[in-house]
């Protein structure tokens, strides 16, 4: 499998007008109606999968990228794509940038009943993962063998069942999931975390999460596009010495992880993708890893850090 390959497109922040990533709003047009943003989405699903994405990933929440994604796949009818898409979240901002809750979060079996039928209505037999949205330890899902069941019920219908996580516990939240069992046979087949050279720590979780045989995606690899638009001198630097650019350089550092078996993308534009795709070109050896490495912070601040970003 090329470098191309292994990397996916999350669709965050196209399918709505607001969200938190910096560097965003500028890539963007200045009237985000719904006409505007499907355009963008087709542009950078177009782009992606001329460059080798294969993988493309949604949400319920992510406004409406779900559509905006089925309607794409009917146009195109690509048949060589595996797409995820996730449940737990609704989204509830009215297409407005100034809304003031944007999603709300809600891990039931009601929800997960009305939100699958929602997303197969709208992708129909093109979905192949369904993962819970934003899993955490404390998470209801984890005493309630009732929802445990309906999720196992997707995979009789060829769907891979996996979750998603965020906050600081990630590395707990993993383990506890990966316990899960019904009717003797794991539950989840495919995880999705936050991994990045400023947030390390769900990275040997996910390590035994990939030996278990689960299929490991990072998300969030640039935070949030803070890597790429004001990234640490240190990240800058390295960069400029390699003749590449601070979002290639963060990328790369997460495809040179053995166990991330897809790293997604969040770009909204023809030119952050090629920018972003430049990761493919660029390799680490074990002093610039090591020196990466130390960019990490405890987990508490980058969760707080990250809960201050404004949407917009």
């Amino acid at each position: 499998m090329n470098a191309a390959e292994r990397l996916g497109i999350g669709l965050a922040a196209v399918g709505r007008p607001a969200y938190i990533n910096v560097g965003r709003a500028e890539e963007l047009p200045q009237d985000r109606g719904v006409e505007q943003m499907r355009h963008a989405t087709w542009s950078l699903l177009d782009g992606a999968y001329a460059a080798g994405i294969r993988w493309v990933d949604t949400a319920r929440s992510y406004g409406r990228a779900e559509e905006f994604l089925g309607e794409w796949l009917a146009a195109r009818v690509p048949d060589d794509l595996t797409i995820s898409s996730k449940w737990g979240y609704t989204y509830v901002g009215d297409w407005r940038i100034d809304a003031p809750v944007h999603e709300v979060k809600e891990h039931t079996a009601d929800r997960y009943r009305a939100q699958y039928a929602e997303t197969r209505a709208l992708l129909g037999d093109r979905l192949s993962v369904y993962q819970v949205h934003s899993l955490t330890p404390d998470s209801l899902l984890f005493d309630d063998a009732g929802l445990q069941e309906t999720l196992a019920e997707a995979a009789a219908e060829g769907v891979r069942v996996g979750f998603s996580t965020s906050g600081p516990r990630q590395a707990d939240t993993i383990r506890r999931a990966l316990q899960l069992e019904v009717s003797g046979s794991r539950l989840f087949s495919t995880v999705q975390s936050t991994w990045n050279l400023l947030e390390t720590s769900a990275g040997a979780a996910l390590e035994e999460a990939h030996a278990a045989g689960l299929h490991v995606l990072l998300k969030e690899v640039l935070a949030n596009g803070r890597l790429a638009v004001r990234p640490p001198s240190t990240l800058a630097g390295m960069a400029s010495e390699k003749d590449t650019t601070a979002d290639a350089l963060a990328l790369a550092a997460a495809l040179s992880r053995p166990w991330a078996d897809t790293v997604l993308i969040g770009a909204v534009s023809p030119g952050q993708l090629e920018t972003n795709l430049a990761a493919t070109r660029v390799s680490l050896d074990e002093q610039e890893a090591d020196v990466l490495a130390r960019l990490s912070i405890a987990p508490e601040r980058y969760w707080q850090e990250r809960s201050e970003l404004p949407w917009d």
